[in-house]
């Protein structure tokens, strides 16, 4: 397939608590792709559980599916029947995103036939796992392409940056310190 598009999250608030089929517009390759966080309306997250709180519907769709949260359907046979009501509540946030492992298993055989499909495939999932890794550096705090910072690192032991702020020293590196300006920390 061609990938002409860079979405890899879903993102929806309930209204209700008997909402559970919550789409996906994108290709994953199998359920294990997805993550599936649900925010509170506090702000508390949680990654969901497949099998145990979720199902997840069309692995290998090209238009994506649909994760559907386990309740009592009142058929036991229902692949996503729980005796526990995993439904999002009203008010909270179901944040659905593709998350690739980060391998390549696809193995090319010296003069086997090529399988463009596993070839295309195996392109595809390079994508999906850019686009992820541009959507992370996407939510980041960066430093503009014109200014410098001699190190992005610190080596402050976790002992030593306890209780303590992340900041700018004098010469506009990273530092730790319990001091800003005239206030003290």
């Amino acid at each position: 397939m061609t990938v002409s598009s860079t979405t890899n999250t879903n993102s929806y608030t309930t209204v209700n608590a008997t909402t559970h089929s919550f789409a996906y517009g994108f290709k994953i390759f199998a359920d294990a792709d997805l993550e599936v966080i649900v925010r509170s309306a506090a702000g508390a997250e949680t990654v969901k559980t497949l099998g145990t709180h979720f199902v997840v519907t069309n692995a290998g769709t090209d238009s994506g599916g649909n994760v559907l949260f386990k309740y009592n359907t009142g058929t036991s046979s229902d692949a996503h029947f729980s005796s526990t009501d995993r439904r999002p509540a009203s008010g909270e946030t179901v944040l659905i995103r593709r998350s690739l492992s980060l391998t390549q298993g696809t193995d090319y055989i010296e003069n086997d036939t090529f399988s463009s499909n596993s070839h295309e495939n195996a392109l595809d999932r390079l994508t999906f796992i850019t686009q992820a890794l541009q959507e992370q550096s996407d939510r980041s705090i960066k430093i503009s392409k014109t200014n410098t910072i001699t190190s992005s690192e610190f080596t402050t032991s976790a002992a030593n940056r306890a209780n303590k702020l992340l900041a700018f020293n004098a010469s506009g590196e990273i530092d730790i310190t319990q001091e800003i300006g005239t206030f003290k920390g």
